[in-house]
């Protein structure tokens, strides 16, 4: 038996999709000194136009349109991400974070899990306080990620000049 969220649990599955909108807009914007910006740039708008949506009017994971272009681009991010890690995995020399593949896969994977858990909020938008939690936790993963990673300038030193000059 799952347990029953409370009657505030709507309000923060619509702040926590607004967040990751607001997340995966931000991070779209800052590709716009990366040399393949225009791809990253899509990937990253693509999860924050349909999570708007979502924190906006959260039954819109029923639509078929809806549903029809996260699955796919959860698909992509998936694929992408595994081709991304078996190469980090025989190349990278430095720390995940420290790798611009890496920050990469990290981004992926976010990608992949915040679309997978709205799109399995299609039945239910708050099904109970497990995925709540989840939804917390990963709406803030990427917001103190990004702080720690800006306030230590020892992890910054070693990127390449248009990962530093952005934000």
């Amino acid at each position: 038996m799952v347990a029953a969220a409370g009657p505030w649990a709507p309000a923060v599955w619509r702040v926590c999709n607004l967040l990751m909108a607001a997340f995966f807009a931000l991070a779209a914007f800052v590709q716009v000194n990366d040399p393949d910006a225009e791809l990253w740039m899509v990937v990253y708008m693509i999860p924050a136009g349909l999570t708007l949506l979502v924190g906006l009017n959260p039954p819109v994971t029923g639509n078929f349109v809806w549903k029809s272009i996260s699955t796919i681009h959860i698909l992509f991010c998936i694929v992408w991400a595994l081709g991304l890690g078996s190469n980090i995995l025989l190349h990278a020399k430095q720390s995940i974070l420290h790798e611009e593949e890496g920050r990469e896969l990290l981004g992926l994977v976010i990608i992949a899990a915040w679309m997978s858990l709205c799109h399995s909020s299609s039945k239910n938008p708050v099904a109970g306080r497990v995925p709540l939690t989840i939804a917390i936790v990963i709406s803030l993963f990427p917001l103190i990620s990004w702080a720690y990673i800006y306030i230590n300038k020892e992890m910054r030193s070693s990127w390449p000049t248009h990962c530093k000059t952005v934000i």
